[in-house]
């Protein structure tokens, strides 16, 4: 028995991270402390003014563990990985896992490119952004190649100069082809150099030279040419306009601001770059009743900067957090560079994190009602499962299927949904392997032990983010018995415990029900667990499906005909003219297949006996 009191005694005066749980264990609630004999006790003094939040957690505080660590600092990062883990009902949780992209110029290679770049990373190459919009980079990164003709090509050059013959792209006057030497490397150069101007924000010298193209152009009654340079010039003035000038210091800097109502609230963030507004988004947080905007602030910045790619020298607040220095702290370690949390008092600042709130509440009440009805999608039916099934803390789903034809290019797909939403950066394919035939039970087996085994081994080897790491609240199987049966026959050998449900489907292929503990359970149609349900049985099946497709376009060379032993090439010819299709084949009798002149009886009754 866990006595509170008593536990509350034995905590040490040094900094560290504390877990709270409720009465079936489940982590409720994560917090880090300079010092964790004041802060833990703290919870626990009815004489303390605590707030809505914590009253109500404390009620539900059964237990609570700690970990000791040198640093607050290392407190800060091990109780941001625990809140990502573990997704604790009392922590605030960002609702939105949005990734920017970068444009990205390969200035170390001698013919340099321009691509779209998902993450920073240290290549010598220079990047722009992270911008809000992949529409709005790959429109950008367009418009510059058609005016400064970059090329798009993936070459090695100038290894690979005259080695194959200009693309498409020289012959509509898009590149100056730099793989057949038609333009030098120091000319090539200048190109790029205006470029990483324009990238800067630099319009003006490319908006004459449009403008001097057009008249010209004009002039000579070439309306074509004039035409082409006018939606040029127009283009690039579209950019200019969305990237006015907030700061002549030209530093890199988002300003943040909060909006907050009962359990829902909005950051809004405005993302300045080189002194000029790229992008601004807004991100939803669940939050509980009574969290102030400062704990609100708090939380986001420390999950949202931990997985951003770029953070830059600045935030800018609308008022002082807690725990500032040692936010400023761990940024700065993450950056590599001093970077400061701010709360301007006057001037451009100041009226920028005014706009900023001003923004977070018009998106609050704009879409107050689509945030409940999103939730009854996703989390309100997560927790109808959960009252279905007898469970808590659902938070992490996965579902698995197995797709073949005739045993032809066995896989396996295993998909995730997290708080009711697909989690597709954590889909995975597998390529069966150890499986001959169309055994999908056994096919099943091979995944999930894999999937499992690989799990087991990145924790054994503190990968905090590896492919496998996370483990599921829930499995959820496409099938009944025998399916759920194979996966808890995986999960009891690697002394795993984790639920397994089955999601049961009629003579029809419709979803009926859930196989539970040995029995299954009706699901009201009509219900969110029931269209969450479906959901992910189709999601499953899809992925499947696409990889299995994608396995046998690869190989359309190779036939299912081909594995059959004694069929070569003329053979295969032979069945597949006087056949329709394999399911023909796979119906016709000994007899019939022995008419067809390539046969003979031993090659009919192989392929007969291959079918059957």
């Amino acid at each position: 028995m866990f006595d509170i009191q008593e536990e509350l005694k034995k905590l040490p005066g040094k900094p560290g991270v504390y877990i709270m749980h409720d009465e079936k264990d489940a982590i409720i609630y994560v917090g880090k402390a300079v010092s964790l004999k004041n802060r833990v006790r703290q919870y626990f003094q009815s004489s303390r003014n605590k707030g809505i939040k914590i009253e109500q957690m404390v009620t539900h505080i059964t237990r609570f563990e700690y970990i000791v660590t040198d640093s607050e600092l290392e407190a800060l990062v091990l109780e941001c990985n625990l809140i990502k883990e573990h997704h604790p009902k009392y922590n605030t949780m960002l609702m939105d896992d949005k990734s920017y992209p970068f444009i990205k110029v390969t200035v170390e290679e001698p013919f340099p490119r321009i691509m779209l770049a998902r993450k920073m990373v240290k290549d010598h190459a220079r990047y722009f952004g992270p911008y809000t919009s992949a529409g709005a980079v790959k429109d950008t990164i367009e418009l510059i190649r058609k005016l400064y003709h970059i090329r798009s090509c993936s070459r090695n050059l100038p290894r690979d100069k005259g080695k194959e013959r200009p693309c498409l792209n020289y012959h509509i006057h898009q590149c100056n082809a730099p793989c057949q030497g038609y333009i030098s490397q120091e000319e090539y150069r200048k190109a790029i150099t205006e470029v990483l101007h324009f990238l800067n924000g630099d319009y003006e010298i490319i908006l004459k030279e449009l403008e001097g193209k057009m008249q010209k152009a004009s002039e000579a009654l070439e309306f074509e040419k004039a035409l082409e340079y006018r939606e040029l010039l127009h283009s690039v003035q579209k950019i200019a306009q969305k990237q006015k000038i907030t700061d002549t210091a030209g530093e890199d800097r988002d300003i943040l601001a909060v909006a907050a109502e009962e359990e829902d609230a909005v950051v809004q963030v405005f993302f300045i770059r080189g002194g000029r507004l790229i992008g601004r988004d807004h991100f939803y947080l669940r939050i509980t009743p009574g969290e102030t905007p400062k704990e609100i602030l708090s939380s986001f910045i420390k999950q949202f900067y931990a997985g951003t790619p770029y953070i830059p020298s600045e935030l800018m607040l609308p008022e002082e957090i807690e725990d500032r220095p040692v936010i400023e702290e761990w940024l700065a370690q993450k950056r590599g560079h001093k970077v400061y949390l701010k709360v301007p008092k006057k001037g451009t600042k100041e009226k920028l994190v005014e706009l900023a709130s001003k923004n977070a509440a018009m998106v609050l009440n704009t879409d107050k009602e689509r945030l409940r009805r999103e939730e009854g999608r996703t989390i309100g039916a997560v927790k109808e499962l959960e009252k279905l099934l007898g469970l808590t803390g659902i938070v992490r789903m996965e579902a698995y299927d197995i797709s073949n034809t005739n045993g032809f290019a066995s896989v396996g797909s295993m998909i995730v949904y997290e708080k009711g939403k697909p989690k597709r950066s954590d889909y995975r394919k597998f390529r069966i392997k150890g499986v001959q035939g169309a055994d999908d039970y056994a096919s099943m087996e091979e995944v999930l032990t894999r999937r499992f085994t690989h799990g087991l081994k990145e924790k054994e080897e503190g990968k905090e983010l590896g492919s496998f790491t996370a483990f599921p609240d829930l499995i959820m199987m496409d099938g009944g018995r025998g399916q759920v049966n194979i996966a808890l026959q995986v999960l009891d050998r690697l002394k795993l415990h984790i639920p397994v449900c089955g999601m049961v489907k009629d003579d029809n292929h419709r979803t009926r029900g859930l196989y539970y503990q040995n029995v299954e359970i009706p699901i009201d149609k009509q219900s969110e667990s029931f269209r969450l349900i479906t959901r992910i049985q189709d999601e499953a099946h899809r992925f499947a499906i696409t990889f299995h497709r994608q396995l046998r376009s690869q190989s359309q060379i190779h036939s299912i005909l081909d594995d059959i032993p004694g069929v070569g090439p003329a053979r295969r010819k032979d069945l597949m003219r006087h056949f329709e299709n394999i399911e023909a084949i796979k119906k016709a009798t000994i007899e019939e297949l022995r008419k067809l002149p390539s046969m003979n009886e031993k090659s009919a009754a192989d392929v007969y006996k291959f079918f059957h």
